[in-house]
């Protein structure tokens, strides 16, 4: 007799993904377009895990928005609900601006004014990482793990 693997739930990947415009608004508008969309997966308002994203979300848009604007052209959000974290990717358009990689982010002097961003994605991020984009750009993708994320994967979880 030979041993039956044991049944697997499957698992579905929702994605979410907008191109907006390399401006303020643009950036503002990503941060609140990730909370809705984290609410419509079952991720509710104030949860550390959307906390998390929305500050990261804002974070990433930011930098796109000031350090990889390309006039013109816009930047891109997806958002992931995979396996048991939520991903969040913003590609913008400037390729000569290359991000820290994880680990080799240092805090700002207490008097700057700029240089939190990445500082602030890698403490709340579980996994971080800077990837090339096919064509101009790069990709800064965030991880932030999901406790109780099987009860999201159903089929009435949203869009």
């Amino acid at each position: 007799m030979t041993a039956r693997p044991a049944p697997q739930c499957p698992v579905t990947v929702r994605t979410f993904t907008q191109r907006l415009s390399s401006t303020p608004r643009g950036a503002r508008l990503a941060r609140h377009l990730a909370v809705a969309q984290l609410h419509a997966w079952g991720i509710p308002h104030g949860t550390p895990p959307s906390d998390a994203v929305a500050a990261i979300v804002a974070e990433l848009a930011a930098n796109a928005v000031v350090h990889g604007r390309v006039p013109g052209r816009d930047f891109e959000l997806r958002l992931s609900l995979v396996t048991g974290s939520v991903r969040v990717e913003v590609t913008d358009t400037r390729s000569e601006s290359r991000s820290p990689a994880p680990g080799a982010v240092r805090a700002p002097d207490p008097l700057d004014e700029r240089g939190r961003g990445l500082v602030l994605v890698d403490a709340l991020a579980d996994r971080w990482e800077v990837l090339d984009h096919q064509g101009p750009g790069k990709t800064v993708r965030a991880e932030v793990d999901v406790p109780g994320w099987r009860s999201l994967a159903g089929p009435t979880s949203g869009v």
